[in-house]
């Protein structure tokens, strides 16, 4: 996998294309105003704080702000980026990665931008979300409070390519006040399409540490760290020491000094904000680097300035910090412990191939929560994994779970990583609590019965409201489904799933609807059957079936084009009846008087019609009216369609359809939106 690949012709976001814009506004000579973006209070997406009409917020372009803006000064690194008056050190500090990075830094930040001539005040920018690299056109006009940047800003106050970067991120976002708070991996993944994952600095000693770190930083992965505050109050807060609880700082290189006969490894590291630095040894004040000669200070090129940026020694920095995030481009980089490959050896390259997947988790429908809930937890949505070549190496991965031992027959490598979409709202952050298992798969989609028995062979851990979860595992060749989950059910969310492996294929799982129950008709039916054709046939008092609804049930059977039923069709219409009466309060296991889709999807394949969570999520929204429970009518209604759609699909003749299954979205054209929509 290369999530660094951009597409030549990214996803363009609002619609707007730059080049087409770009000409536009040069041949009539205007400055660009980006209406999908305006420069007014909603695109901030804050409250405002002060009343003064002196410190109200202005939309500025660079060369309002100062005369020599440019967009870049000289080249691009990471004391061009300082934190302005918005809590989004963690996007800011993932920018300050990237800098180090120049191949992935063009892929943000196209080249040939420029503040002078040709000049139209309108700028573009590629992020990843989801699968997609998405091009992110914006205006120039920043918020400006009494003559300067609310927001990002370079320290030398004259370049500007990182205000524009940060505003173009918060219009893909939905505003800046979107921007407030989150975790350095969200921004990392978002400029790199790489796998973001954490690393405990505890789990292992400062050399190993130092050296995975290195081997890291060499294979291309964008790194960050910080110190845990344990409560709000901690956030934010400065240490003795120069160091910020809860705050992200980006690891920004390794190096190791001699020091008399001692080896002193390093790591550089650098605030966001672009000020406030550690103060502790090897620091820019401390006493260590008068020992040094000025050839190795130059080396390592040692800057003594407040400008965010320091070296730390790998020992404080083991004492001192307590998470290390990674984000990496390629699966091979998430080898932690293999140290970088001298120069004069090729490295080996895997071939990888990635699938990538949608869902959703519908409250009462496939939100059906972790394992603890194993009533509903089947229904959560499942991906089929099937494996089918081995791995070149033999080399495992040193980070398995307990449960995930070495075995010979584990030959394929494969990664999954599960992304909540669209979390981010406004100020406000909401990561659900997220996981996946993977199982062995022996037939098709699988039941309520197959979990309870089987444990999973694989698992990304525990659940955790980060954005994204991963697992790198080795499987034997086979079968495999993808369970993703929320902790609790009904947690209603989209994500997005990456399956990323060697030589392998990945399909959706579809559940195949079998024939419908037929039941006898019954001599207490027929009786009835006789009175109601004796005196008056009618379907509302026995079972309170609205006029409609017995209209569907008599247009479902063979009427011969008549709108009445013979007495045999009238005999078996009530015995169906009886039935599903009968059905419906088996599976109203709360006695409601209604069904909701977990009841549903049970009801249905008791009576012989096994249907995937999104039949079952359209069956529900056409029948429950809006609501999330289903009275006994709608019931009845959407049985009696269903019997028409699986009496349809047994009479096709189209093998590629049956190859496909009743639930393919793809025939439902055909049948399922007839007999949904039109019976």
């Amino acid at each position: 996998m290369d999530g660094g690949e951009i597409r030549e012709n990214p996803i363009k976001c609002k619609d707007q294309d730059y080049e087409t814009l770009l000409q536009e506004c040069l041949k009539a000579g205007v400055l660009f105003s980006d209406p999908s973006f305006p420069a007014e209070q909603r695109s901030i997406g804050l409250p405002e704080q002060d009343a003064d009409p002196k410190k109200a917020i202005k939309w500025q372009r660079p060369k309002e702000i100062s005369e020599r803006a440019v967009f870049v000064e000289g080249t691009t690194g990471t004391t061009d980026i300082c934190q302005g008056q918005l809590g989004n050190c963690w996007l800011l500090a993932a920018l300050s990665c990237l800098t180090m990075h120049p191949k992935l830094f063009v892929k943000v930040v196209p080249p040939d931008q420029s503040l002078s001539e040709p000049y139209a005040g309108i700028f573009h920018f590629t992020f990843w979300q989801y699968g997609e690299w998405v091009e992110v056109v914006v205006d120039d006009r920043l918020p400006v409070r009494e003559g300067r940047l609310l927001f990002s800003y370079s320290h030398t106050r004259n370049e500007f390519w990182s205000a524009l970067v940060e505003k173009a991120y918060a219009k893909l976002i939905g505003s800046y006040g979107s921007l407030k708070g989150g975790n350095i991996s969200e921004g990392m993944e978002d400029f790199t399409g790489g796998i973001a994952y954490t690393m405990d600095v505890s789990s292992r000693t400062p050399r190993v540490l130092w050296r995975c770190l290195t081997g890291a930083l060499s294979r291309g992965s964008l790194l960050s760290c910080f110190i845990q505050a344990y409560s709000y109050h901690d956030i934010g807060k400065v240490t003795g020491n120069g160091l910020i609880k809860g705050h992200a700082y980006a690891i920004t290189d390794t190096d190791k000094v001699r020091k008399a006969s001692d080896e002193i490894l390093l790591l550089r590291l650098r605030n966001p904000w672009g000020f406030v630095e550690y103060r502790g040894p090897w620091s820019d004040k401390g006493k260590e680097w008068d020992a040094l000669d000025k050839a190795e200070k130059e080396r390592i090129d040692l800057k003594k300035r407040e400008d965010g940026e320091f070296w730390i020694s790998a020992e404080d920095f083991s004492s001192l910090f307590n998470i290390v995030e990674l984000c990496s481009v390629s699966p091979d980089s998430l080898d932690e412990g293999r140290p970088p490959a001298p120069s004069s050896t090729p490295a080996l390259q895997s071939t990888w191939t990635i699938s990538e997947h949608e869902g959703s988790w519908v409250p009462g429908s496939s939100a059906g929560g972790s394992r603890r809930y194993n009533k509903t937890f089947w229904k959560n949505p499942q991906f089929q994994l099937i494996l089918r070549e081995q791995d070149l190496t033999e080399e495992e991965d040193e980070d398995e779970d307990d449960d995930d031992e070495d075995d010979e027959a584990k030959q394929c490598t494969v990664l999954v990583e599960l992304l909540q979409k669209n979390r981010r709202q406004r100020d406000k952050v909401h990561f659900l609590f997220v996981a996946f298992h993977v199982y062995k798969l022996e037939g098709m989609c699988l039941g309520r019965d197959f979990f309870m028995a089987n444990t999973p062979v694989g698992r990304s851990g525990k659940y955790t409201t980060q954005r994204g979860v991963w697992r790198k595992m080795s499987l034997a060749p086979g079968n495999y489904i993808i369970v993703g989950s929320t902790y609790r059910p009904n947690k209603p969310g989209d994500f997005f799933t990456t399956k990323t492996y060697i030589v392998c294929l990945c399909v959706f799982c579809h559940v195949f609807g079998e024939q419908v129950m037929a039941t006898p008709v019954s001599p207490e039916d027929q009786s009835r059957v006789q009175k109601t054709f004796d005196e008056e046939a009618v379907l509302d008092k026995d079972y309170h079936l609205p006029l409609e609804t017995c209209r569907q049930l008599i247009f479902g059977e063979d009427t011969k084009g008549h709108c009445r039923l013979s007495r045999k069709q009238a005999e078996t219409l009530l015995s169906s009846l009886r039935n599903l009466q009968s059905i419906f309060f088996q599976f109203d296991m709360d006695s409601s008087g209604t069904m909701s889709p977990f009841e549903l999807s049970a009801a249905l394949e008791a009576v012989g019609m096994r249907c995937d969570g999104k039949v079952i999520q359209l069956l529900s929204e056409r029948f429950a009216s809006g609501e999330l429970h289903m009275p006994f009518q709608s019931f009845v209604s959407c049985f009696t369609r269903l019997r028409t759609l699986f009496a349809l699909y047994d009479l096709e003749t189209s093998q590629e359809v049956k190859d496909k299954g009743i639930n393919a979205v793809s025939i439902w054209p055909n049948m399922l939106y007839y007999v949904l929509l039109l019976l």
